[in-house]
């Protein structure tokens, strides 16, 4: 223990040698991948979703981006039957997950993960996770999403509640 007037709290391991989280929790049905860059002279190119990383066994239908300002919040929701893959093109983002299915073996577990483009993730979220998404940082976001049922205009499968929703223990900053 260092001999200091002040104490303060020893940071807790949070990666393994590999760089790998060592603390990450998850939520049952929900997939974590990280993915590689590949450096060019001038470019560079990364992957998003391939079938043989055989993360899901869903098909894909739609691919769209949404592009958040910095500070901004889009949460909370969640889908009936569809499947996000979730990959942040652009900025930084994070991403906060909540499982209230009734039948789920991680019902009330809450995770919380950082994407971006310099160490990216591809995220799956099972339908029934509620998720929030957040802006990090002074530059905008772009958020990839490849989802396995495309928007249905006429009855879209998009639950909504409100970002400090008293029933959901997280609070945005």
């Amino acid at each position: 223990m260092p001999a200091w007037t002040l104490t303060g709290r020893k940071d807790p391991q949070l990666v393994d040698a590999d760089w790998q989280p060592t603390n990450r929790q998850n939520i049952e049905g929900v997939k974590i991948r990280s993915i590689d860059n590949m450096l060019g002279d001038r470019s560079r190119l990364t992957e998003i979703w391939r079938r043989d990383w055989q993360l899901d066994d869903r098909p894909v239908e739609q691919v769209f981006q949404s592009v958040l300002e910095p500070g901004a919040l889009s949460a909370w929701h969640a889908h009936a039957t569809t499947l996000d893959r979730l990959f942040c093109a652009y900025g930084r983002i994070k991403v906060v997950l909540y499982d209230a299915r009734i039948d789920s073996p991680t019902q009330g577990h809450l995770v919380e993960l950082r994407l971006g483009e310099e160490r990216p993730l591809l995220v799956t979220v099972p339908a029934g996770v509620w998720h929030g998404v957040q802006c990090l940082g002074s530059r905008t976001a772009i958020v990839v999403n490849v989802v396995d049922q495309a928007y249905a205009y006429d009855d879209p499968d998009h639950w909504r509640l409100p970002a400090d929703c008293p029933d959901i223990p997280y609070r945005f900053a």
